[in-house]
């Protein structure tokens, strides 16, 4: 399974990296508009801050900032591969961390899993039964095991679609998964894996 899994995501990272920077920005714009049509204004919402090849999420934390939404984000913590997460009320805190990965080192604004209503979660791969395939250190699979009542929404672009992905026990399924096409996969729609928006 573990060859397997890491022959996938060769495959989908070539994908992803051959993409042009301002298509990547494009499409990350277009997937936080359709992200925004499922998030409340009550909602606490737990965003990834994006590297350079990810979809980049600073539209979708800008568009939370301005409907109201309070913003959470994770802090890698390699010694126990888990996630440590802090508010953050604008960019001017978030510095490159581990990974590469902009996090708010030095400026944490406490939070807990309790708090957040709905994850934004990045993908190297998704398929249409809501399977989503991470980097493979599993710091997410982990954190959703714990947190099990958190609305989940995995967000990649339409490139990284594959057929079958495959999964084992401690792959945690994506409630809504979109790519700038839409939502491409809703939990319990009978129409599951056919529901990118029609004017877009």
């Amino acid at each position: 399974m573990r060859e397997l899994k890491n022959s996938i995501r060769y495959i989908l990272r070539q994908r992803k990296d051959d993409m042009m920077p301002i298509d990547r920005l494009e499409k990350s714009k277009r997937i936080s508009y359709h992200l925004m049509k499922l998030i409340r204004n009550d909602e606490t919402v737990m965003v990834y801050t994006s590297k350079e090849k990810e979809v980049n999420t600073i539209p979708l934390i800008t568009a939370l900032f301005k409907q109201g939404n309070p913003v959470i984000v994770p802090i890698i913590v390699k010694e126990d591969v888990s996630l440590r997460l802090s508010y953050i009320r604008d960019f001017s805190v978030l510095i490159p961390s581990t990974f590469g990965v902009p996090e708010p080192i030095g400026n944490e604004i406490p939070a807990t899993g309790k708090n957040v209503d709905t994850i934004i979660l990045p993908m190297l791969g998704f398929d249409r039964t809501g399977g989503r395939m991470g980097y493979g250190a599993g710091y997410y699979d982990r954190f959703l095991a714990k947190n099990t009542n958190i609305q989940k929404i995995g967000i990649a672009f339409a490139c990284q679609e594959y057929d079958h992905l495959p999964v084992d026990e401690n792959d945690i399924p994506m409630d809504f998964i979109i790519t700038e096409e839409g939502i491409v996969y809703s939990k319990g729609s009978e129409n599951c894996g056919d529901q990118r928006d029609k004017d877009s």
